[in-house]
């Protein structure tokens, strides 16, 4: 039974590859351009405000200084900036703005209306002294205007490196996955049935090279195994098609014989029968070898009748009605060898195990179904009935290795049908079932 899994394509591999750089760089690129600009904007703000913050408070202290050696109106106090400045007696701390009251000495950040009506960012530098009050506002608008200015600038710097960093990264991974690019497509160039042109002199000492010379080792080794393999199977389907040719013969000249007993016709025509299993499990195998699909043209309700009669040596004396029934005309294209150890496995397994009861095989419309009321099996091990070398519960006791179905499986996936075997619901049993391609000819 085919798999439905589909794999991923290199096609897929090389696209995610490719992006996985790209992302690569314009991550990096971006975070370290966002990384610089918070910083930059932290050092700025840090810096501004200590310097700014240091100067106000030393300027309000010396102006309550001078103003205490300097009581007369007409002296002046020279500031490095313009500031407005409000200073109070503490008997008066009333007649400053209600919002100011509360503050205590140092550099406090307040935001009230300026000249233009609007909300002003101001720097309020308060030195209470004993005798004292001294309030130093400075317009701290500009640096906060500054502040945003130099947001935006590094706002844009960010998108222009992450830009830049997209570039580099596209340009980055084509240049590194063209020659992972050109080994894939170099590979999908290869032709079934031809021995491959080696792949290590196309590319450089490099990685991608070190990853052809492997794939061109394991392709020799692979091809050697192939035709080792190949002539293997043609010397064993040849060896073993004479013995069983001259035993054909031989059965054919002792069947003419006019003196022959009914014993010994009914012995030669089973050796017959098996002579022509032999044959045809030869040919199925040497097509699943090949992997090559036979051609031929099988009536598969005259087949099921011959092997049902073929295969009744294996019922013994038990009990068991065998019937065929179903459709006349249901023709399938392949050779009548390969579809007889395909369906013919089914029915020696329901002959086998079956101790009593009915053995039906159902000729329908698009499969054949074989019918059973054996020992049974449970869904579980109906999954596993198929691999290679698993015998059921119910096959304890009896000869074989396990591997028939395992045949069975192996011609339905080289010739697209589906074999199935589930529990009998309406009695106890097995149904073996053989499903046809859509291709099938009536």
């Amino acid at each position: 039974m085919a798999s439905d899994i589909a794999l991923p394509t290199s096609k897929q591999y090389r696209r995610r590859l490719k992006s996985r750089i790209i992302i690569s760089f314009l991550l990096l690129g971006t975070g370290l351009t966002a990384g610089f600009a918070v910083a930059t904007i932290a050092l700025r703000t840090v810096l501004e405000d200590q310097l700014v913050n240091d100067w106000l408070q030393q300027e309000a202290r010396n102006f309550t200084e001078f103003k205490r050696l300097n009581p007369d109106q007409g002296a002046e106090f020279h500031f490095s900036r313009q500031i407005e400045i409000t200073i109070v007696s503490t008997p008066r701390q009333a007649n400053i703005p209600f919002a100011w009251q509360p503050l205590q000495t140092g550099v406090h950040d307040v935001e009230e209306a300026g000249p233009d009506g609007l909300p002003t960012h101001y720097k309020l530098a308060v030195y209470r002294a004993s005798d004292l009050h001294t309030f130093l506002r400075y317009d701290y608008s500009q640096e906060t205007l500054g502040r945003q200015h130099l947001l935006f600038a590094l706002a844009g710097a960010v998108l222009l490196f992450s830009f830049l960093a997209w570039l580099i990264g596209v340009w980055s991974a084509r240049r590194v996955m063209r020659p992972v690019s050109d080994l894939a497509a170099r590979i999908e160039g290869f032709n079934e049935g031809v021995k491959p042109e080696r792949l290590a002199p196309y590319f450089a000492d490099d990685e991608v090279g070190q990853l052809a010379q492997a794939l061109d080792d394991y392709s020799d080794q692979l091809n050697e195994r192939v035709v080792r393999d190949r002539e293997f199977n043609a010397d064993v389907s040849h060896e073993l098609r004479t013995p069983l040719a001259v035993i054909r013969g031989a059965v054919e000249l002792l069947m003419g014989q006019p003196d022959v007993s009914d014993k010994t016709r009914s012995r030669l025509l089973r050796i017959e029968r098996a002579v022509q299993q032999g044959t045809d499990l030869t040919t199925a195998l040497l097509m699943l070898s090949r992997g090559e699909r036979g051609e031929g043209v099988t009536d598969v309700r005259r087949l099921a009748e011959q092997l049902a009669d073929a295969h009744r040596v294996n019922l013994a004396n038990k009990p068991i009605e065998v019937r065929v029934e179903g459709q006349s005309e249901l023709l399938v294209e392949a050779p009548d060898a390969i579809l007889s150890v395909a369906l013919g496995n089914l029915i020696v397994n329901a002959f086998k195990y079956t101790k009593q009861g009915e053995v039906a095989i159902h000729v329908l419309g698009d499969r054949v179904e074989v019918h059973d009321t054996g020992p049974g099996i449970d869904a579980e091990e109906a999954l596993h009935l198929f691999d290679r070398g698993y015998r059921g519960r119910s096959s304890e006791g009896s000869k074989g290795a396990g591997i028939g179905l395992s045949i069975v499986r192996r011609l339905c996936e080289l010739y697209g049908w589906r074999v199935s075997l589930r529990p009998r619901h309406d009695r106890l049993g097995v149904i073996a079932s053989l499903e046809f391609e859509d291709w099938r000819r009536r």
